[in-house]
């Protein structure tokens, strides 16, 4: 098998290296918008670099993963559909509706794969909380605490692209929410500060969100995410139930210090970021990517999974925005296709 690798930094080395190492996968071609970077990672790797997106299509390839900036990804993911090529593409699809919908509709059009990268799903720890509610271990479930805290905030200049924190951060909570309870979300009330540096108040974004998310058998959600943790890269997850609560992401390099006198120490190597925190999980969606284009498993997570997540946090900005509660029929959840 052969792929092409759209995109070569931070996420799309690893993928290169994942997939570079696979013994299913051949060989790759990979790509970037600064060619000495892709050429460097060919080097490394033993592959071979292409000078542009043009020649991934016309070179010859029998899949597409694309890890480009988020601008980029509806319309690869649609010139890939119409090449009759499988895309593995990390979220979002688009940072808005209209460019989601329009890329799902392509795929629909050409009968392709595109496998969203919602890495969470193959996290063993929230693999174990969705084994925990589907049991019955738990009982009902009756309250879900959610958090994702980066440690520094990103750079300036990519605030402005990135969608926003609910649609670049909190959107990972919105879809392993959905994958591990098994329910829908109905309504969201969210709010956010921009207190703190100047650089989210100048993006127009804000460095701390949170949302409570009613999901469609009355489970109350919490969900919140910063930019600013300095302690470390922190990503949790409570389930509450009438029998019985479990944690996702509480280990010896969880960020945490108690305050109790019996409590337990604080981690002495917390985790730096979410490359350290989801290895496994990334090598794991390759490796399940792989799997799919040969036709050996289903999607584990197609198109339409990253289109509710969006629309969650489509729902949680235009809250903080407006300052009132918003149901998720308010969103639209149909492609242009499908509407009449």
């Amino acid at each position: 098998m052969r792929i092409g690798v759209i995109g070569t930094g931070r996420i799309g080395t690893l993928h290169a290296r994942t997939l570079s190492r696979h013994r299913e996968v051949g060989s790759l071609i990979l790509t970037d918008a600064d060619p000495a970077r892709a050429q460097e990672l060919a080097h490394r790797l033993g592959e071979t670099a292409a000078p542009g997106v043009d020649e991934i299509f016309t070179w010859g390839v029998d899949a597409v993963v694309i890890t480009t900036a988020t601008a980029a990804h509806a319309e690869l993911i649609g010139r890939a559909a119409r090449s009759d090529l499988p895309v593995f593409c990390e979220k979002p699809i688009a940072l808005d509706l209209p460019g989601t919908l329009q890329a799902l509709t392509d795929v629909e059009t050409a009968g392709t794969i595109l496998q969203m990268g919602f890495q969470r799903r193959f996290d063993a720890g929230y693999a174990g909380a969705r084994e925990a509610v589907s049991s019955g271990r738990l009982g009902r479930l009756h309250t879900v605490r959610a958090m994702t805290c980066d440690p520094s905030p990103p750079p300036a200049e990519w605030l402005p692209l990135s969608g926003g924190l609910f649609r670049d951060t909190l959107i990972h909570d919105a879809d392993v929410l959905r994958w591990v309870t098994g329910r829908e979300v109905t309504d969201v009330y969210a709010a956010g500060s921009d207190a703190g540096p100047a650089l989210f108040r100048e993006a127009g974004d804000v460095a701390t969100g949170a949302a409570l998310l009613t999901l469609d058998d009355g489970t109350l959600a919490l969900v919140s995410a910063t930019r600013l943790n300095g302690a470390g890269y922190d990503v949790r997850m409570e389930l509450a139930g009438e029998r019985d609560t479990v944690v996702v992401g509480l280990d010896d390099r969880t960020p945490l210090a108690s305050t109790e006198p019996t409590g337990p120490p604080p981690a002495d190597k917390p985790w730096p970021g979410f490359l350290e925190r989801f290895g496994p999980a990334y090598e794991a969606e390759l490796n399940a990517f792989v799997e799919v284009v040969r036709g050996e498993r289903p999607n584990p997570c197609d198109g339409h999974e990253a289109l509710q997540a969006l629309r969650i946090a489509e729902a949680c900005e235009l809250s903080r925005r407006e300052r009132r509660p918003i149901r998720l029929t308010e969103i639209p959840d149909r492609t242009p296709a499908s509407r009449g």
